[in-house]
């Protein structure tokens, strides 16, 4: 993985576009322009996208790790977003989601671009990174797995996943 000026990441098959607080604002608002995947952005991207903006709003840009907007690199295709759920807390732990359009699913893109956010993470200091999938949404407890996150407990509606690393806590970016 490498990282661009932006912020974007940059992995094998894979650009994670950074998202300003205007691209979320558009997103929010049914705009953006570019390619997108059949199914692009779902409810799940929206809701992640308005999380971001109030974060912003009520931390500053400059604290929140980012939202990404998930791109095939060989056609620029946006295919899914991934966000981290609002600044790290007083320990370093930060809490991540994901989603990709259907019509995406099925080629590890998911896992790809969970494995570049949780080094993404690491690199900023951050000490936690926490997820978590209903217990019936399988495949997402496979992309955890799958990108090195172990099982940390459960609840009635969800099974939850983290990965831990040693280190100073992190400000964000």
């Amino acid at each position: 993985m490498s990282e661009r000026v932006t912020g974007d990441l940059v992995t094998e098959r894979l650009l994670l576009h950074r998202l300003t607080v205007a691209e979320a604002e558009e997103l929010v608002a049914g705009g953006g322009g570019g390619r997108r995947a059949p199914g692009y952005p779902t409810d799940g991207d929206v809701s992640a996208a308005r999380r971001f903006l109030r974060a912003c709003a009520e931390d500053g840009a400059g604290r929140h790790p980012g939202a990404f907007e998930i791109r095939r690199l060989d056609d620029g295709c946006a295919i899914g977003g991934a966000e981290f759920h609002g600044p790290a807390d007083e320990a370093g732990t930060v809490t991540i989601g994901y989603g990709l359009a259907p019509s995406a699913r099925g080629s590890g893109y998911a896992s790809e671009a969970l494995r570049a956010l949780l080094a993404y993470a690491r690199e900023r200091g951050f000490r936690r990174v926490r997820g978590d999938a209903d217990h019936d949404n399988v495949a997402s407890q496979r992309v955890m797995a799958a990108a090195g996150m172990r099982p940390a407990g459960a609840d009635e509606r969800v099974r939850y996943y983290e990965t831990a690393w040693d280190g100073p806590v992190g400000a964000g970016c």
